[in-house]
């Protein structure tokens, strides 16, 4: 594996912490933008995240920052920690990221395009489509689609054989996981090259030798937050209510609610209109114990927040305020 140009499309929640990781980890990153309102949206997250870093950083220099549950394995390993040295990697990825509206000029000469776009099929080919006569020979492209098979897509990279996916959870850089998954045209040689590009931006990386929509990670999630959404949509309770009922009844970390925020409520809405669309999420035990889900309720409240600008987290409101 010899990438050393990453380009990044798409500079949401995901795109940003994938851009600035693999800046950390020593790759030149260029973010592609498609407008400059993108621009205005992109930076304040590239800003968040190099604050972010510098804070988790300092906190893994205390007593407290070497419990496994705070340590950010993305960032250092425990017996290697070199504060300064970490900060010094902040500064100079958060100084080499680069944001760029053309395509063209984005792609030249890069060795890996990350798509990681919204969940919006006939976007995600549109995208594609344009940016197959631009690419070098040497490109490799894969998808951070949360839902969607890479097989959806190949035809229209140019390139179905230095194409697949490459998943990552929120949080890149604690939650260090990559799920590389080929489709069926993807040869052999990219798989193991993802494989060790994970491997070298600090992520585990997790194969998927079979195409499943949600891959791992989601297969898992994605029903989970469906069924608090699913709850608060049918009248059931509220979403402070549903969220604690999951943290305080299990201990984790954060309900659906507060996931939803996170992730933004653009992807909430696509990911319950895909969601419909999946063959086998559910199985016959499940369907009789929890469905049908209402996804016409589900798609009316996240339309209505979203038109009202309620985003998430990262615009101040979602379904709490942040402001």
């Amino acid at each position: 594996m010899n990438y050393k140009k990453v380009v990044v499309a798409g500079g949401g929640v995901l795109g940003s912490q994938i851009a600035f990781q693999a800046a950390y980890c020593g790759f030149d990153v260029t973010i592609w933008l498609r407008s400059e309102g993108s621009i205005g949206r992109t930076q304040p997250k590239i800003d968040n995240l190099k604050e972010e870093y510098d804070k988790i950083i300092k906190i893994m220099d205390t007593p407290e920052g070497k419990d496994p549950h705070v340590w950010a394995r993305g960032i250092a390993d425990a017996e290697k920690f070199d504060k300064e040295k970490c900060l010094k990697k902040v500064e100079k990825a958060y100084k080499g990221l680069k944001l760029e509206l053309d395509l063209a000029k984005a792609v030249e000469d890069a060795d890996l395009v990350i798509e990681s776009m919204a969940e919006d099929t006939k976007e995600k080919i549109a995208f594609y489509q344009k940016m197959a006569p631009l690419l070098p020979e040497k490109t490799v492209v894969v998808t951070n689609s949360s839902t969607l098979l890479p097989s959806t897509f190949a035809k229209y990279t140019g390139r179905p054989e230095k194409y697949l996916s490459l998943h990552f959870a929120n949080h890149i850089w604690t939650n260090n996981t990559a799920e590389v998954m080929a489709q069926s045209q993807t040869d052999k040689k990219y798989f193991d090259e993802l494989i060790d590009f994970a491997n070298a931006i600090r992520m585990v990386a997790l194969p998927v030798n079979k195409e499943k929509n949600g891959y791992l990670l989601n297969s898992m999630l994605v029903p989970f937050l469906l069924s608090g959404l699913d709850l608060y949509v049918n009248g059931v309770s509220d979403p402070e209510s549903i969220d604690k009922a999951w943290t305080l009844g299990t201990g984790a970390p954060n309900g659906p609610f507060q996931i939803f925020d996170v992730v933004g409520l653009k992807t909430a809405y696509n990911i319950a209109q895909q969601y419909q669309k999946v063959p086998g999420l559910f199985t016959p035990l499940l369907k009789k114990m929890m469905m049908p889900y209402n996804f016409k309720g589900m798609e009316a409240v996240l339309k209505k927040m979203i038109d009202e600008g309620k985003l998430g987290k990262a615009a101040g409101e979602g379904f709490y305020k942040y402001k």
